[in-house]
């Protein structure tokens, strides 16, 4: 009995060891976790950051492309610097700046490697590679930094600089760290997770004091880091830049698309900036001037401002008129009884209304439109009309967002039969009498130069349009491009109502409101002038519009020009709308004459606090300054998208 309990003793025992043997041999053969974990302290975890895609145009020019350049980080716990005076001067800053970022480097972590100085160039990182061996707690790291040669588009670009606080926290999958480089604004933001790859890790070996002893497991666990997609646009950098020129001295947009395709060819905000002035290490010093700067050229006018369209907005009432019924294009109105005078004699067409911008004329056809209903209470048939006004016009992108492939699109302002019974205190107390400056595009209406362009861009193509965008494709033309930039966009109005319409914006070109220059021989422009009603500096600072396409036939570039405080839309916005239309279809300018006018135009506002005689007068030869009473209009904000209610206003064609 005594020596059966011996055996089985002994046998739980050996059972009791053979299960730590079993299991020492599982943690040190087959099991590596306990081997990482003790590894941490040699093991040193670098993240590779991707080359970030490059830009390009449609003619496969560099617009956008990226820079070598070394980022200095500091882990302040590792830190030993002999003289720190000494150490300043090598890096060119002050104490004062060296004591703020070991602040904010100590708060972050005293033991994490932080930024310490970004954007390093080659020469300047050459200058102290060798001195930086007497430092302890400094580490370069190469990156890159975004270059821009054709030094245009900065608006629509955008820019890249560092993440934000707000952006690390709203991550809804955990991709950036504190100080990694992210796009914003524009096609950088836009198209960020394209642009930016895919990053990659490296692990290496390290001894006590920091030194790399080589790749750890020979890369097993390394990935590798996947550059961004290069992103190819519609832009025409050489029209671009030429564009650019035409706006110096001048505030406002052109916007330029191919009707076919929706391509934006031209982008052009003014006044504009190097975009190389945010794409280096005194990115916020140059911000902060920008933000400054009273012409506000951080603004995107193309998409962000919001104007009223003026007597460009005629071309839509045309339009829909036709399609209810209520116009034909032989019906003539004449002046009598109109409370708008015009420049022009009375008694014209539909093309002929067209051509010479006769308000008296858009006046009868809104007034008909809204009445149109046979609805016998004039309350009633104005709101019944409007909402089909406001329908009919919605279809051409106005009043809503257009979709373009920019993050900070403004919607403008459409306005309905709600938006009036809320302005006035509620239905039945509003008529005709009340709304009808939307007949020429005045009142509550506000539109960007964006939903204009595209107007043309509509008109150019008998009915339809794609949304306008920027994108041509990722690596070559068309790959890649979004389902939205390939759909048809139809506006309901049958193709045999643009034709009189087109018919009477070539008219107006060759012997309407346009000045006879910009009736450049060889392109056949068509287009529509206005004059977009301004009250800031009085009635002749009023903002210069152009829309048109080219040529009158096959269309291939539809343009929009906003200038403002140019006055006649016939003069500045026409001008420089036709010399951007002629250098894209021609690839030269022969116009030399209209290209010296334009080029010496100087329409730059007076900053706030001059005088406003310092403001050269703009030329205004057809400008019409007939009231109908009894309130001017409360000036246009630039980037309104909220109208307030208008009972009357100064009304003016072109």
């Amino acid at each position: 009995m005594l020596e059966n309990r011996k055996w089985v003793i002994i046998g739980i025992f050996c059972l009791v060891g053979l299960t730590y043997l079993a299991r020492l041999f599982y943690l040190q053969v087959l099991d590596d976790t306990y081997s990482l974990g003790a590894s941490k302290n040699s093991i040193k975890r670098v993240v590779e950051i991707p080359y970030r895609g490059q830009i390009y145009d449609r003619n496969n020019q560099l617009i956008v492309y990226n820079t070598p350049v070394y980022d200095l980080y500091v882990t302040p716990k590792q830190v030993r610097i002999p003289d720190t005076s000494a150490f300043c001067r090598m890096m060119n800053i002050s104490v004062s700046d060296f004591d703020s970022i070991m602040g904010l480097a100590k708060n972050y972590s005293p033991v994490k490697p932080s930024l310490f100085l970004r954007q390093l160039s080659k020469e300047d990182f050459a200058r102290i590679q060798d001195a930086l061996v007497d430092y302890r707690g400094f580490e370069p790291v190469i990156s890159s930094m975004r270059t821009y040669p054709a030094h245009t588009l900065s608006n629509a670009l955008g820019y890249v600089s560092e993440i934000s606080k707000k952006q690390l926290d709203s991550q809804d999958i955990l991709y950036y760290r504190q100080g990694d480089y992210i796009g914003h604004n524009g096609l950088e933001e836009q198209y960020e997770e394209q642009l930016r790859g895919r990053r990659g890790v490296k692990f290496m070996m390290q001894n006590v004091h920091g030194v790399n002893k080589g790749s750890w497991k020979n890369g097993a666990y390394d990935t590798l880091a996947v550059a961004g997609q290069n992103l190819i646009t519609g832009i025409d950098v050489d029209v671009q830049k030429y564009a650019d020129s035409l706006m110096q001295n001048k505030v406002g947009a052109v916007l330029a698309v191919e009707p076919a395709t929706g391509e934006i060819l031209v982008s052009v905000s003014a006044p504009t900036y190097d975009p190389n002035l945010l794409s280096s290490r005194f990115f916020s010093k140059n911000y902060r001037a920008l933000l400054r700067n009273p012409y506000k050229p951080l603004i995107n006018r193309p998409v962000m401002s919001s104007y009223r369209p003026g007597s460009t907005f005629k071309l839509i009432q045309a339009l829909i008129a036709q399609q209810q019924g209520s116009l034909l294009p032989t019906t003539v109105y004449g002046h009598a009884g109109s409370p708008m005078r015009c420049h022009c004699r009375g008694g014209n067409n539909l093309r002929g209304a067209v051509q010479n911008s006769c308000n008296p004329y858009f006046y009868y056809v809104f007034r008909k439109f809204l009445y149109f209903n046979g609805e016998h209470n004039t309350f009633k048939a104005s709101a019944i009309g409007l909402k089909q006004w406001h329908d009919m016009a919605e279809k051409f992108g106005i009043g809503s967002k257009l979709g373009v492939d920019l993050p900070s699109e403004k919607k403008g302002n459409l306005p309905t039969p709600e938006y009036y019974d809320k302005a006035y205190g509620g239905t039945l107390r509003w008529k005709f009498s009340n709304v009808y400056s939307l007949s020429i595009g005045e009142g509550e209406l506000l539109i960007s130069p964006l939903k204009l362009v595209n107007l043309a861009a509509t008109i150019a193509n008998r009915g339809w349009f794609i949304t306008p965008h920027y994108i041509k494709g990722f690596g070559k033309a068309g790959a890649g491009l979004p389902a939205e930039y390939l759909e048809r966009h139809e506006t309901g109005i049958d193709y045999k109502y643009y034709l009189p319409v087109i018919d009477g914006m070539r008219g107006a070109v060759a012997h309407g409101t346009v000045t006879p220059l910009a009736n450049i021989a060889g392109i056949d422009l068509c287009g529509k002038t206005g004059t977009s009603q301004n009250n800031k500096f009085g009635h002749k600072f009023d903002h210069s519009i152009f829309i048109g396409f080219a040529p009158m036939n096959n269309p291939k570039i539809a343009v929009a020009v906003f200038v403002e405080n140019a006055g006649w839309g016939g003069k500045a916005a026409a001008s420089v709308a036709a010399l951007v239309a002629e250098r894209y279809l021609k690839r030269k300018t022969e116009a030399k004459k209209l290209e010296e006018q334009v080029m010496a135009s100087n329409y730059m506002p007076p900053i706030s606090g001059l005088p406003v005689s310092k403001k050269p007068a703009p030329v205004s030869p057809k400008k019409d300054t007939t009231q109908h009473k009894p309130a001017p209009v409360p000036k246009p904000l630039m980037t309104d998208t909220k109208a307030k209610p208008v009972v009357a206003a100064v009304l003016r064609g072109n």
